[in-house]
């Protein structure tokens, strides 16, 4: 018998792997970094110094020229010079304005500073506008922190809240203004060369937590204040947003997903006929309102936005499919169970027939159910009754047939970027006032109409 001869195996033990070493930085910034901070340092200086030669040639351009009093129309006494600065993109100018007075009204003006549109001690120009734009995207803490970082300014978060507040007033009162324009008869309105033959308009609402006390709280030195108590369900406030888009202008970038090209954002704090007032001048502004067009209003089924729609003489009134479909689970859930493979089939078929155009299927179907429970006989009723009442509006393959669309999918994401995105973070709270203002800018920025702030004044702080 042969011998087998055995390797002798031997046990190794666990062999830790070699200790990573630490991560490692440059050894010094790139070179064209470097250049461009060196460069930048370099004629940052310079560019302050002219922008001040240049504010100086204004104020030689003014002098002897005395302005008039805003109130009583007489010629305002020179009071002398007073120092003054404001921040600008390049640096803190300093000057000493004239100043004049109407001892009669007791008026006082700088014609130098109104000449500059910018406000005593204050971020003016550019520079304001950088800030609110940062404001308008983010919070106000890391709004100032980018402010270093990309313009190597150094801010406090109350001096982009100070921008945003200015400029958010300036551009209010701007759309408060179109709106009251457009919404008189007597003024003109463009036309577009070809009006389009459908415009949908999408409105709906949604909550925003409000802040408890109505003067802000302020830290003492060495005082760190304690949290805010939890918002009471009496605490909110509804932001309507509208959304304006052409049916025309949609398109599917791919199979199975649908955009659009453009759209016009409003939105407003509360009040319903001031959100469907601003969606009227924007449909004014763009030639989008004509004897021919049809305008769709899509909705929840909310009774303040059918009474309203009765604005538009010729319009298309259809309820949004998929709070079709939620009413119709609230009872398949109660009949079938929460979890339920039947809820869903019936959902389903029921979603199905909807869309088809048999509505009138669908409520004789609906009427020969057999409840067990007197919350499933509820929940039918109410089923039944909101198909009923908005039947009308319920011809879904009609508006499909026609490109319309059945959703309010529009206005939902205009929910998440107008007000969600920025406004309701963990914790946040706010002011009439600041969400107004902030409002306003959100949706000028979304619109890309962010130009239009260079040609407003910013409006001055309350004392």
């Amino acid at each position: 018998m042969g011998r087998h001869r055995y390797k002798e195996r031997v046990i190794r033990g666990h062999v830790a792997p070699p200790v990573p070493p630490p991560p490692q930085l440059a050894a010094e910034l790139p070179l064209l970094l470097r250049l461009e901070r060196a460069v930048e340092d370099e004629f940052r200086p310079q560019m302050l110094a002219r922008l001040r030669e240049r504010i100086l040639d204004e104020d030689k351009a003014l002098h002897g020229n005395a302005p008039r009093c805003p109130d009583c129309g007489r010629p305002m006494a020179a009071r002398g010079r007073k120092a003054t600065s404001f921040i600008t993109r390049f640096g803190t100018v300093r000057l000493r304005p004239r100043g004049y007075r109407c001892m009669p009204c007791r008026c006082h003006e700088r014609p130098l500073l109104t000449r500059l549109g910018v406000e005593a001690g204050q971020v003016s120009g550019a520079l304001a506008r950088l800030l609110a734009l940062l404001g308008v995207v983010v919070p106000y803490e890391l709004a100032a922190r980018l402010a270093h970082l990309f313009f190597g300014v150094t801010v406090c978060p109350m001096t982009v809240w100070r921008a945003v507040q200015r400029l958010g007033a300036a551009c209010e009162q701007y759309i408060e203004a179109q709106a009251a324009y457009y919404t008189d008869g007597r003024n003109p309105r463009p036309q577009a060369a070809t009006p389009p033959a459908a415009v949908v308009l999408g409105v709906d609402g949604c909550a925003l937590g409000m802040q408890v006390r109505t003067t802000r709280r302020r830290a003492q030195p060495g005082q760190q204040l304690p949290p805010l108590p939890p918002v009471d369900d009496g605490q909110f406030r509804e932001v309507k947003t509208g959304v304006l888009l052409l049916p025309a202008e949609r398109c599917e970038p791919r199979p199975g997903r649908h955009s659009v090209i453009r759209r016009v954002l409003c939105t407003c704090l509360g009040e319903a006929d001031r959100i469907f007032e601003r969606l009227w001048a924007q449909l004014c502004a763009h030639g989008w309102l004509s004897p021919t067009t049809v305008v769709v209003i899509v909705g929840d089924g909310a009774e303040w936005i059918w009474k309203r729609a009765q604005l538009f003489p010729k319009r298309c009134e259809i309820l949004d499919f998929w709070h079709a479909i939620e009413y119709a689970w609230d009872f398949a859930r109660l009949r079938y169970g929460e979890e339920s493979a039947h809820a869903a089939s019936w959902v389903h078929r029921l979603a199905t027939d909807l869309r088809a155009g048999h509505l009138d299927a669908v409520l004789t179907r609906l009427g020969r159910l057999r409840v067990t429970t007197p919350e499933q006989g509820e929940a039918l009723a109410r089923l039944i009754r909101y198909y009923t009442e908005n039947r009308t509006r319920m011809r879904y393959d009609e508006y499909l047939r026609l490109g319309y669309g059945i959703g309010s999918g529009a206005v939902e994401s205009a929910h998440k970027q107008v007000v969600q995105a920025r406004m309701r973070q963990a914790g946040m709270r706010w002011s009439e006032l600041g969400a107004r203002h902030l409002l306003a800018l959100r949706v000028l920025l979304l619109n890309d109409q962010w130009d239009l702030l260079d040609r407003l004044t910013m409006s001055r702080l309350a004392a």
